[in-house]
């Protein structure tokens, strides 16, 4: 009976320092997640599968479900075992990584999956990012040296490799987005801007060399000269997209009435947002970057109230995380940036993406929660 008190007080106090808006934000597109996976993809289930029409849908209820319960496991740890639990998950996930080029799955020309008898198809960088942020969180907000340019460089020893793995894949997209991020935290640690300036400088060339002398990185340019030359053949997939958001109009086609899922591979992945956009409407669009744009100006609220400055630097670069990934998602939907593969957090199919979010949901929570 003692222990049921103590487990009820332990949820109660759970539940009381939590920052409500901020879970009900995550609820509200977990909700919409749900809603969309179910009238968007029954009909690639019926047209792929022949069979059940809701094949897709249950398991992205099942990813939900998981990512739910992750969501509720992170944002009720205490702060040291966070801690703890992220650098062997870093590790774990990181030699993940490390297997891919050994046991990875080829899809579309890149490898970035892995797919074992137990464990079904996963991203390893999916997971890895949330536990990379703190590892980064945990070295530049660290105070076993006053020296921020040796933390920069400590930092850079854990970013660099996972970097040059997701390059070898190829994975440019995600290459980016944890540069970007990378970038952010160490300006925010208080980073010479000159030197700032240099490392972003000395990226870009990096990423420039690659993609126009290494033939690996061959089919990105050819997205880069499509994003530029609206005529070339690159472009089908952008251009439909941006079809079908116009076609959408205000108030949409319909529930089932559009056709984008059924002309683009993955378009429930990649373009869900011209998806949502063809059968609801630019209105549920809107309504979407809403719900982000309250999170995003919530969270950046409530990183002043914390006092430790790794625990600043771990809801830094997590907000950073979602928001670059929208950024990105929305502006290849809309022909605003080249084609990357990006997903949206918690509203495109896709396991690993679905659970990533989730780790970074329950990071969020925990770290705005109201200290006792």
């Amino acid at each position: 009976m003692e222990g049921r008190n103590l487990y009820d007080n332990y949820i109660y106090d759970w539940w009381k320092n939590l920052d409500k808006l901020i879970f009900f934000l995550f609820l509200s597109l977990i909700i919409l997640g749900v809603f969309f996976s179910l009238v968007s993809t029954s009909l690639i289930a019926s047209s792929k599968l022949g069979t059940n029409n809701y094949y897709f849908f249950i398991r992205h209820l099942i990813y939900i479900f998981l990512g739910f319960s992750l969501i509720i496991f992170f944002s009720a740890l205490n702060e040291k075992d966070i801690y703890k639990i992220s650098i062997f998950l870093f590790i774990s996930f990181f030699i993940s990584l490390l297997l891919i080029p050994i046991f990875g799955v080829e899809v579309k020309g890149s490898t970035r999956w892995l797919d074992f008898p137990i464990i079904p198809r996963f991203q390893p960088i999916e997971f890895l990012k949330p536990f990379l942020i703190i590892s980064m969180s945990l070295i530049l907000g660290s105070r076993f040296t006053s020296n921020k340019y040796f933390k920069f460089l400590v930092s850079s020893l854990i970013v660099l490799p996972v970097l040059s793995l997701l390059i070898s894949q190829p994975d440019i997209g995600q290459t980016l987005l944890i540069s970007c991020v990378w970038l952010s935290l160490i300006f925010v640690s208080g980073i010479n801007l000159y030197l700032l300036s240099f490392l972003m400088l000395f990226s870009i060339s990096i990423f420039g060399y690659l993609i126009f002398y290494v033939p690996k990185f061959a089919y990105i340019k050819f997205r880069l000269e499509a994003f530029f030359d609206i005529n070339q053949k690159g472009n089908y997939q952008s251009q439909k997209a941006t079809e079908a958001i116009i076609d959408g109009g205000f108030f949409g086609k319909g529930v089932g009435e559009g056709t984008l899922n059924t002309r683009v591979p993955e378009a429930h992945t990649d373009y869900v947002i011209s998806v949502i956009s063809e059968e609801f409407g630019v209105i549920f669009i809107l309504l979407i970057l809403l719900i982000f744009l309250i999170l995003i100006f919530r969270v950046f609220k409530k990183i002043p109230t914390e006092k430790k400055n790794t625990n600043r630097l771990i809801l830094i670069g997590s907000i950073l995380l979602i928001i670059f990934q929208v950024l990105i998602h929305i502006g290849v939907n809309i022909r605003f940036l080249p084609t990357t593969g990006m997903t949206l957090p918690f509203l495109s199919y896709g396991g690993s993406s679905i659970l990533s979010s989730s780790i970074l949901a329950g990071l969020i929570l925990n770290f705005t929660r109201r200290k006792i």
